[in-house]
C-alpha cells in the first residue's frame, strides 16, 4: 500500500504543469504516449487469442477523446495558426498536423463506439477493433513525434508571450480528469497503471 501511495504521489508531482507553455505541451505528449503504450499492450493481446482489458482500453480512449481532443488539440490549433504566420515554411507540416487532429478524433470516436458496444454485450469483430485501434495508435504516435521533432522547438523560439496568452485562452481551463490532483473515479485504475509504468 505504501508503495502504491508513493507511485501515486510521484505521478501527481509530475502532473503539475510546468510554467513554460512548450514544457506543458511536451509533458502532455509524454503522458499521451504512455497511454498509447498501454493501449498497444492491450491490442497486442489480440495476437494471443486472449481477451484484452476492454475496460482499460475504453478508459484510455475516453480520456484521450475528452481531454486531448477538447483541450490539448484546440490549444495546439491556435499555436499552429500563430506559428504559421511567423514560420511560413512550416505551413505544409502544420496542414498535415491539423488533418491528423481530425483523423485522430474520427478514428477515436469509432474505436470508442466499438469498445462501448463490446462492453454492452454486442458482438463486434475483433478484427474491426484491432484495425481501428492500430490506425489510432499509428496516427497518434506519428502525430506526437512530428510535433516534437518539427514544431515544439520552433514554437519555443518564435511564439511571443501574447501568442501563448491566446493559445491558453483558446479553451477554458479545466481540471485534468486523469492527472489532476483529484482524478475522476473512472480513471483511478488508469492512473494506477500509468504510475506502475513510471
Amino acid at each position: 500500500m505504501a508503495e502504491e501511495e508513493t507511485e501515486e504521489s510521484t505521478l501527481a508531482k509530475r502532473a503539475q504543469a510546468p510554467a513554460n507553455p512548450v514544457d506543458v505541451w511536451h509533458t502532455e505528449h509524454m503522458y499521451f504516449g504512455r497511454l498509447l503504450e498501454l493501449l498497444q499492450r492491450e491490442v497486442d493481446v489480440f495476437e494471443t487469442g486472449a481477451r484484452p482489458n476492454y475496460e482499460l482500453m475504453l478508459d484510455i480512449i475516453t480520456y484521450l477523446r475528452s481531454y486531448s481532443d477538447r483541450y490539448h488539440h484546440p490549444r495546439e490549433d491556435v499555436a499552429f495558426a500563430r506559428l504559421e504566420r511567423r514560420c511560413p515554411e512550416l505551413r505544409r507540416t502544420i496542414a498535415m498536423l491539423r488533418l491528423e487532429h481530425r483523423v485522430i478524433a474520427n478514428v477515436g470516436e469509432k474505436l470508442l463506439a466499438q469498445l462501448a458496444a463490446v462492453l454492452d454485450g454486442s458482438i463486434v469483430p475483433r478484427a474491426d477493433i484491432e484495425a481501428a485501434a492500430s490506425t489510432y495508435l499509428s496516427y497518434y504516435g506519428n502525430h506526437i513525434g512530428r510535433e516534437e521533432r518539427e514544431v515544439l522547438t520552433r514554437a519555443a523560439e518564435r511564439l511571443t508571450a501574447k501568442d501563448w496568452e491566446e493559445v491558453n485562452a483558446a479553451v477554458p481551463a479545466g481540471a485534468d480528469p486523469l492527472l489532476g490532483a483529484d482524478p475522476e473515479k473512472r480513471y483511478r485504475e488508469l492512473r494506477r497503471q500509468i504510475a506502475l509504468d513510471a
